[in-house]
């Protein structure tokens, strides 16, 4: 699929509390979506309320934000 020149930014929210042994799937996926686009150079905005995932690692995104997962708080 042709990259749309038009997208510069993109959020990307985590999956937010998980059951034990389930995390490994989402992080894993949530990850490498924002590994993919940073190499698009496309900026990245995570949003994530589990703190313990390596997708908040202030290195996996362009801006990392720790907060729970409510509308009000994706909006901003």
């Amino acid at each position: 699929m042709p990259k749309d020149e038009n997208i510069n930014k993109v959020l990307i929210i985590g999956s937010g509390p998980i059951q034990i042994g389930q995390a490994a799937e989402f992080d894993y996926s949530g990850s490498q979506a924002c590994k993919s686009l940073r190499e698009e150079n496309v900026e990245t905005v995570l949003v994530n309320s589990n703190p313990a995932t390596i997708q908040t690692d202030i290195e996996s995104a362009d801006k990392v934000y720790v907060e729970p997962l409510t509308a009000d708080i994706v909006a901003k």
